[in-house]
């Protein structure tokens, strides 16, 4: 599966959710947020420069959550995943 069919198939998951309304991470970190905050286009480019084989929702939850905030660390704005996602969440809401 192609990195951007797993992100549309995860906008839809709720086992995907970050926050009490259900919103997936592919919403939370769309285009607008990964151009603005990482060096990367989208999060399907994000993923490919940490050199994550994604093919399925099961292989991004298993993810090491050490060699992600790595990566979070490298190649964005954040000192690790938890602050990314705080601040995907914060200005996700601010759109609404």
């Amino acid at each position: 599966m192609a990195f951007d069919e797993l992100l549309k198939e995860l906008q839809g998951l709720k086992d995907v959710q970050i926050d009490s309304e259900g919103v997936s991470l592919a919403r939370l970190l769309d285009e607008t947020f990964m151009k603005k905050h990482s060096t990367a286009n989208n999060f399907a480019e994000f993923l490919t420069k940490g050199n994550f084989q994604v093919e399925t929702r099961e292989d991004v939850r298993n993810i090491p959550d050490e060699l992600f905030d790595r990566h979070v660390a490298r190649e964005t704005d954040f000192a690790d995943w938890n602050a990314m996602l705080e601040a995907a969440t914060k200005e996700y809401e601010c759109r609404r």
